[in-house]
């Protein structure tokens, strides 16, 4: 499984989320099913759901405390998101926690003017 992360301003349009996620997975050579995931505080975001049927994936909600527990693992932080959710990634935190036990970046974060997006995959089959 390819766990895609993504992060958002609020109001970003699906569109602009999709296109990210196509110029993320374009850049790499992962082929496998893929998700997309986030934190639970974006749920009403109605981009992130028209992102995910265009992509046709699952969006998967995660709570905080997830998040929280790959800090230790990201590799790029945002004072943003530090100040607006305690969480110092949200897109590589929510592909990391995505992907599961021994998760690893293969994608760090890559931006859009509103979006945020970061793929995990685990290192156990």
């Amino acid at each position: 499984m390819i766990a895609i992360g993504l992060g958002c301003r609020k109001n970003c349009s699906g569109e602009e989320m999709a296109a990210l996620v196509r110029g993320a997975l374009a850049q790499m050579d992962a082929i496998g099913e893929a998700g997309l995931f986030t934190v639970l505080d974006k749920q009403n975001e109605s981009g992130l759901h028209e992102a995910a049927a265009m992509l046709d994936m699952p969006l998967t909600f995660l709570p905080r405390a997830a998040l929280a527990a790959q800090m230790e693992n990201v590799q790029t932080k945002s004072a943003k998101a530090e100040r607006l959710y305690g969480l110092a990634s949200i897109s590589e935190a929510a592909a990391l926690a995505g992907a599961g036990a021994g998760a690893k970046l293969i994608l760090p974060r890559i931006t859009s003017a509103n979006a945020t997006c970061a793929i995990a995959v685990s290192e156990k089959p």
